[in-house]
């Protein structure tokens, strides 16, 4: 009878909990002081502007790039460089000036009074310029007896198969960039600070063949990189690494012949 009545009660005990109502917390917080928050930023404002035609182009493709600080054209109204040239229907690449209207200079660069302007070379690599072997030139110094295949890239795998291309630069017009190693190997560029001044470099690609001759061989400090800049010159510019010197890097520059 004991346990009946123990088992009972144990039941009862347990039919209690589960038919108590389940409860939330509750919170309340104060409101903070008038000044914490700032005041909402979006604005949905509709403005309307009468003074310029409906249809005023305003997009990337008739941005200009402000001119050089200094420049004869710095306080000019409508002056600079197009920020997008391939995107203007019929024009060249070049800097624009003006007086109220704009003029975009020709390509092949232009002189105003005493200032001149010649345009900034750059080919981009695209998908077309690379040769079934998934390379994008081919690299001759005769003077060292060098042909070497220029891949894109200057990692590790690139320079395993031979040199490699600064992929921020041009391959083409411009400043054409290339990394070789020293040693090893693969030491295709162990030699080029031996190169003087008038030595012929060459460049095959699939946009044809130019003969470089060389102007300057000198050292750069590890992070100078503006061997790396665009050039109103077709140049070409070879770098390597410095024997024993791992602050400083070789740098080859040549001129395209005309």
């Amino acid at each position: 009878m004991k346990k009946y009545i123990l088992s009972l009660a144990a039941v009862c005990c347990m039919l209690t909990f589960f038919t108590i109502s389940a409860s939330a917390l509750e919170y309340s917080f104060d409101a903070p002081d008038a000044g914490l928050f700032g005041r909402p930023t979006s604005d949905n404002t509709i403005y309307v502007t009468t003074d310029e035609p409906a249809n005023t182009n305003r997009g990337k493709d008739a941005a200009y790039i402000p001119p050089a600080f200094g420049s004869p054209t710095s306080y000019t109204l409508n002056a600079g460089e197009r920020l997008t040239p391939n995107l203007v229907s019929g024009s060249t690449t070049g800097a624009v000036s003006g007086t109220g209207g704009v003029t975009i200079l020709p390509s092949n660069g232009v002189e105003i009074g005493s200032w001149s302007y010649q345009p900034i070379g750059y080919t981009a690599v695209t998908s077309d310029l690379y040769y079934s072997g998934g390379y994008l030139a081919t690299l001759k110094i005769p003077t060292l007896g060098l042909s070497v295949k220029v891949y894109q890239g200057t990692d590790s795998d690139a320079l395993r198969k031979g040199a490699g291309h600064f992929a921020s630069t041009s391959i083409w017009d411009g400043n054409v960039a290339i990394a070789g190693h020293n040693r090893g190997v693969n030491n295709h560029f162990g030699k080029i600070h031996t190169l003087d001044i008038g030595d012929t470099i060459k460049l095959t690609t699939k946009l044809g063949t130019r003969t470089y001759e060389v102007y300057a061989v000198y050292k750069v400090s590890v992070d100078d990189m503006s061997v790396l800049n665009d050039s109103t010159e077709n140049i070409i510019t070879l770098v390597t690494c410095v024997m024993n010197q791992p602050d400083y890097r070789w740098c080859v520059q040549a001129r395209a012949k005309i």
